[in-house]
């Protein structure tokens, strides 16, 4: 069995106004087996969107990206991203049938599915960082995704 290529993914959502205009930002990082290393930028912009669904699309985009398994270190900014997997939310909202500790529903239940079905054939670890504290990927994300934010054009997913 071939080794899973080991990839880097950064990502970051931004919103003005909660709803508002908002934009991810995306860099997929990896090198290739001739040793040369690859940096890929993904983003967007949607109009009348929360911030949380542009955290979840980010790492959706990204993860839809790569063309064959791999094993994946995806770092966010994003508490209500990195702790639905770290501190097994996931699992127990499906086991409650997609409600939350509360009973209510999941939000963004169609963008936690669509990161379920992207990360089925990677090993995902999900690692946060803090944001607007000087990690170069992470600021980089934080712009990719502001910039979308202010030129967003499309309705929201």
């Amino acid at each position: 069995m071939e080794e899973k290529t080991f990839v880097e993914i950064y990502t970051d959502g931004a919103c003005s106004g909660n709803p508002g205009n908002g934009g991810y930002g995306a860099i997929i990082k990896f090198v290739d087996s001739q040793g040369k290393a690859h940096e890929k930028e993904l983003t967007d912009g949607f109009l009348k969107t929360t911030n949380n669904r542009m955290e979840l699309l980010a790492p959706i985009v990204a993860l839809e990206a790569l063309t064959k398994p791999c094993k994946v270190d995806l770092y966010s900014d994003s508490k209500y991203l990195t702790d639905a997997f770290n501190q097994h939310w996931l699992e127990s909202w499906e086991k409650r049938g997609w409600k939350t500790a509360d009973k209510k529903p999941v939000k963004n239940l169609e963008l936690w599915q669509r990161l379920l079905k992207a990360m089925k054939k990677h090993e995902v670890k999900y690692i946060w960082v803090k944001g607007h504290n000087g990690h170069a990927y992470n600021e980089r994300c934080d712009r990719l995704a502001v910039e979308s934010s202010k030129t967003a054009t499309k309705e929201d997913i």
